[in-house]
């Protein structure tokens, strides 16, 4: 297996509209993974971050918005730091980081180049109070870590100073909404991956339509019929004609009607975006929506994996392209609409794989949707190791996430 690359999972950072706002990048080397070996630490951050500028490609990673990685003492002093673009990069200080002189002297000097800094999994303390005044952006407060009251005192001391607060693993709405009534502004975690009521009744507003334009598109139904079905659905008409008219087709002209919509992307895209559509909000977070990201680069993510044919391993060649795409969307139904998945599948007329890989993550499409989760929830050694047992190399990883990262990033 090849070692150079690096393996990297990417969670949102979201506002208090829900709305993505940035990324937290992490990143495990294969060589933490198969033994106990810990790299040198200066050599450990010129892979990283030469991982981040080469392999990754960081735009494409980002598209748009500022990602957070994770520095020690060592990595904060080290000037190969600068080769980061300041203007995309963020840096959480690990709490290992001891405060000196030194290090209040380095982060005024990176502050004054232009990066965000973050102070990762903190508590309160006097010891940072040259950090807190001007120095640093962002305090990350880890949930699991900090009981309600401490949170809360930490939070209030925290308020006398120019800085955001960020609650970790934000993992229910009802932690979510009283981190921000605490005055929190940003949130990391998956609780936005059970949409609010209202975000609920808007999409189930649209599903009807949306169980059966699936169910025609997999029927090869015509235009006409396709037309009539979206007739029924303004909403999801919307949301369609918002993401076709995002993504810069061949041609410059706007997309009118589901029609001309049609005509110009064909019916293996229009598939594709009726699924997406279900997850872009159309109140208010339009393509910022945290679902929608999550579905869209887990979709492409699997598509891509999928693709792998000429060297991919015996277990992984039954797994279609639009299949694997289709199951990444899909797969996200159930935390919406409180169904089993179950009976989603019912009314979808799926075929049998698809099934499998949705109820019991069965085959080889079941197999992709169980990477595609470990990278999402950041187990990146479950994943790495899932990944050696395949025969997939770090580097194809990469490559799928890349160009996942970026079909998601065109989406605006």
């Amino acid at each position: 297996m090849y070692h150079s690359s690096h393996i990297m999972g990417r969670q949102p950072i979201l506002n208090g509209l829900e709305q993505v706002v940035g990324y937290e990048l992490l990143f495990r080397s294969p060589q933490s993974i198969s033994s106990a070996a810990i790299l040198d630490s200066a050599k450990a951050t010129s892979s990283v971050i030469l991982d981040v500028l080469s392999h990754f490609g960081i735009r494409e990673i980002l598209g748009g918005y500022r990602g957070f990685i994770n520095v020690d003492a060592d990595m904060l002093m080290n000037e190969a730091l600068e080769l980061l673009p300041a203007e995309m990069i963020g840096l959480e200080l690990l709490e290992s980081i001891i405060v000196t002189p030194g290090i209040i002297d380095r982060c005024r000097k990176l502050k004054a180049k232009g990066f965000v800094l973050a102070l990762d999994d903190h508590r309160y303390s006097l010891a940072y109070e040259e950090l807190y005044d001007g120095v640093i952006d962002i305090v990350k407060l880890d949930l699991l870590a900090t009981s309600m009251d401490e949170l809360c005192q930490d939070v209030e001391q925290l308020r006398r100073y120019p800085v955001k607060l960020l609650a970790e693993k934000v993992d229910s709405r009802h932690v979510y909404l009283r981190c921000r009534r605490m005055g929190l502004e940003l949130f990391q975690g998956y609780f936005f991956a059970r949409p609010s009521l209202m975000q609920k009744s808007r999409m189930e507003n649209s599903s009807g339509t949306f169980f059966n334009l699936m169910q025609q598109l997999s029927n090869d139904a015509d235009i006409d019929e396709i037309e009539q079905t979206f007739k029924q659905s303004p909403a999801l008409t919307y949301k369609l004609l918002l993401l076709v008219n995002s993504v810069s087709f061949s041609t410059r002209e706007k997309i009118r009607t589901v029609r001309h919509a049609i005509t110009q992307i064909g019916m293996d895209n229009l598939n594709r975006w009726v699924q997406l559509a279900l997850f872009a909000d159309d109140g208010g977070q339009g393509l910022n929506s945290a679902i929608l990201d999550m579905a869209a680069v887990r979709a492409a993510f699997m598509e891509e994996l999928s693709r792998v044919k000429p060297h991919s391993p015996r277990l992984l060649r039954h797994a279609q392209p639009e299949q694997a795409f289709m199951v990444g969307t899909l797969s996200m139904l159930k935390d919406i609409y409180d169904v089993e998945l179950k009976d989603i599948v019912a009314r979808l007329n799926l075929t049998d794989e698809i099934q499998d890989a949705l109820i019991f993550r069965g085959g080889d499409l079941g197999t992709l949707l169980c990477l595609a989760e470990m990278m999402e929830s950041l187990a990146l050694d479950e994943a790495a190791e899932s990944l050696e047992k395949l025969g997939i190399t770090l580097d194809t990883v990469i490559a799928c996430q890349k160009k996942a990262y970026n079909w998601r990033s065109k989406l605006g």
